[in-house]
């Protein structure tokens, strides 16, 4: 007669009030979703990728012998300016970067959604502002400045070099409008005005734009004068604006006029009644409000170190975006799936556990998805789709670390309810130690990583947070109730806690071969 020995029972308690932690964890989530509702967030938003939008190359403006100047400096802090500007106008997901090396290098912008173009219009502004005085005007295709034809005399201050340039200038032709900046500060050139109706010839440039500390758009609310831009300048640009317009002041026109200049067009050419020596002008030019606030953006974060020619412009249609989107979803939801019934499959009853928890987390991404698309601009793409796809198979693993120590523990002699509370002991340092990994890897490459790779990192990091919150708060909490249920605590046959699906007993084929080999 053999004797059997066997394990003392549970050591451990049971975890107090699981159902209350499920409660809790249930309001949280509802919250969530009425924080969504009160913002107004009722769908995700989508990416460059899946919703479709702009994308452009900006290529360097290279003259002749300066090629010294396109240095990754110069280009790094392009980047930077444009990435400043385009933030400036809330727009979420866009992504600037440069690319290629030496003086090959270009910047891609690339904007979601439709306003893409308005976007890539403004950020690829060189934003070189200057403020001349006017040295002559004429219509937009006068071809003479001689104020005397017997003698052919010029105005004061504009050579027969200049002169031959200001007779060339067709302001009337769009194509001489384009503004690109590129205007020597130091010397004299021809400029024409946005609107092609006048051409200038302007003197060397007084006050710059590195002069200008602040910038803002605003409404003439008692004159008719309509959107404007008002500018305020630091200490030397205070004086130098003041010097300029004492020495105009009281000269014939149009020397008493100063023409404020930005990416080699004239925006406006005031005539100066009387010095301006208390640090601020103001920019007209019958803008609208979105020109002025575009300009007044512009002009906040400085000029670009750089002149750059548009290079390629590509346009992602929407219909493009929902196909990705669509075969995105189609992968997660198959993802989804085969979890799923490799969990009932493999686990029997205790893999309704694992549904319940991969719904309840579905719930919580997709309410955090709406709120933060609405606090921090978050926006789904298709990297995005990638990490969450990646986070079902980290939440399985969780699941799997957890049910499988629950089984040894039941397969040693204890009883359900008290390997609930020995096998999560051991389990969670484990499930919190393969999260950590995934956290520290997410980190790094949403803080080294450039564009959708960040997207990724950033959907992989948040998923396995709300990994670890689903385990301690609802997969736990429910395993404790189903342990004190007759069904699971009997070893029914359909629990996934039967002497077969433990593995403690061997079918009747194996049973019947090992007694015949008696």
């Amino acid at each position: 007669m053999s004797s059997q020995s066997t394990r003392p029972t549970s050591t451990r308690p049971a975890q107090g009030h699981p159902g209350r932690t499920i409660g809790i964890l249930l309001i949280a989530i509802i919250a969530l979703f009425a924080i969504a509702f009160v913002q107004g967030a009722t769908s995700v938003k989508l990416g460059l990728d899946l919703r479709g939008g702009t994308s452009v190359t900006l290529q360097p403006r290279i003259a002749p012998g300066e090629s010294g100047k396109v240095t990754s400096e110069a280009i790094d802090q392009a980047v930077g300016i444009i990435r400043q500007r385009v933030n400036s106008l809330g727009v979420a997901e866009s992504e600037v970067s440069s690319q290629g090396s030496g003086v090959n290098r270009q910047i891609v912008i690339s904007v979601p959604g439709d306003t893409g173009r308005r976007v890539v219009e403004l950020v690829g502004q060189t934003a070189e502002l200057r403020f001349r005085q006017v040295l002559a005007e004429g219509t937009a295709n006068a071809k003479s400045l001689t104020t005397d034809t017997a003698t052919a005399t010029l105005p004061a201050g504009i050579t027969a070099d200049i002169a031959a340039k200001f007779a060339a200038l067709d302001c009337s032709v769009a194509t001489n409008r384009q503004a690109g900046g590129g205007d020597d500060a130091a010397s004299a050139i021809v400029a024409c005005d946005r609107v092609g109706i006048n051409k200038y010839v302007l003197a060397p440039a007084e006050v710059v734009g590195r002069d200008v500390s602040k910038a803002a758009a605003a409404i003439d609310q008692q004159g008719a004068a309509g959107w404007y831009v008002l500018l305020n300048f630091n200490n030397e640009g205070t004086s130098k604006f003041g010097a300029l317009t004492t020495r105009v002041t009281g000269l014939a026109t149009p020397q008493n006029q100063v023409a404020i200049v930005l990416d080699g067009l004239v925006v406006s050419a005031p005539r100066i009644n009387e010095a301006i020596t208390a640090g601020n002008a103001q920019i007209t030019g019958s803008f609208t409000q979105t020109d002025a606030t575009d300009l007044a953006n512009v002009l906040k974060y400085g000029a670009l170190p750089l002149a750059f020619d548009r290079g390629e412009v590509q346009q992602i249609s929407p219909t493009l975006g929902n196909d990705q989107l669509h075969a995105g979803l189609l992968a997660g939801g198959l993802g989804l799936l085969l979890v799923v019934l490799y969990s009932l499959l493999y686990y029997r009853g205790l893999g309704l556990v694992s549904v319940g928890s991969l719904l309840v987390a579905a719930a919580i991404i997709f309410a955090l998805f709406l709120v933060l698309g609405e606090t921090i601009g978050f926006t789904l793409t298709l990297a995005g789709i990638a990490g969450a796809i990646v986070s079902i198979g980290i939440t399985a693993d969780s699941f799997i670390v957890y049910f499988e120590r629950l089984r040894d523990e039941v397969r040693e002699g204890r009883s359900l309810r008290s390997a609930v509370e020995t096998g999560w002991a051991r389990a969670r340092r484990t499930i919190i130690v393969a999260d950590l990994v995934s956290m520290i890897a997410a980190v790094l490459l949403y803080v080294f990583a450039v564009g959708g790779v960040r997207g990724f990192a950033f959907t992989l990091g948040l998923t396995t947070v709300v990994d670890l919150v689903v385990v301690f708060f609802f997969t736990k909490p429910l395993v404790t109730l189903l342990a004190s249920q007759h069904f699971f605590a009997s070893g029914h046959s359909l629990s996934g806690f039967s002497p077969r699906s433990l593995g403690v007993v061997q079918s009747n084929s194996n049973a019947e071969n090992a007694k015949g080999g008696e």
